[in-house]
């Protein structure tokens, strides 16, 4: 069985990143898109990226257009869209499909190690959360409607 450092995806200019450069960090990965109702959730993700980054949080953020073609930028695009619109600091990656014959490993991954309601394993829509600890082990899946900043008390939890 894989680990979560052992996979790798392309940042949004198109570098392959090794997922274990982030061993020893508190993880949220987020499937995102620019055109969606939980669009807006841009603004909290990026305020408790600043909030705990420097306690050894980071952010991943997984563009992905598979849900009512809400993501149809090329990965310029969605980075120009993103910083503007939202200020993201945080890391963003290529776009990837989350279901499906072409589902990305490392979502094949998450999603196996965090099933959704009643062990369904595909992600429902846009701004699925996936939080991991520092040890690479996936705690918890949080479904689109979760604002981030519900999720402070988990992450100071797995930050202390």
């Amino acid at each position: 069985m894989k680990h979560f450092y052992d996979f790798t995806a392309k940042d949004i200019r198109g570098k392959e990143i090794s997922m274990s450069i982030y061993k020893d960090k508190v993880l949220l990965v987020v499937n995102v898109a620019s055109k969606c109702g939980y669009t807006p959730q841009y603004e909290g993700l990026e305020k408790i990226y600043k909030k705990y980054h420097a306690q050894g949080f980071e952010i991943l953020g997984f563009p992905c257009n598979q849900f009512k073609g809400q993501e149809p930028g090329t990965e310029k695009e969605i980075h120009n869209f993103c910083k503007v619109n939202y200020g993201v600091t945080f890391p963003l990656f290529s776009k990837i499909d989350v279901n499906g014959d072409h589902t990305h490993p490392l979502y094949t991954y998450l999603k196996k190690e965090a099933p959704g309601f009643l062990g369904t394993q595909s992600i429902k829509w846009n701004f699925t959360k996936f939080l991991i600890d520092r040890n690479g082990k996936v705690i918890k899946r949080y479904g689109s409607s979760t604002k981030p900043a519900e999720l402070s008390d988990d992450i100071e939890a797995l930050l202390k």
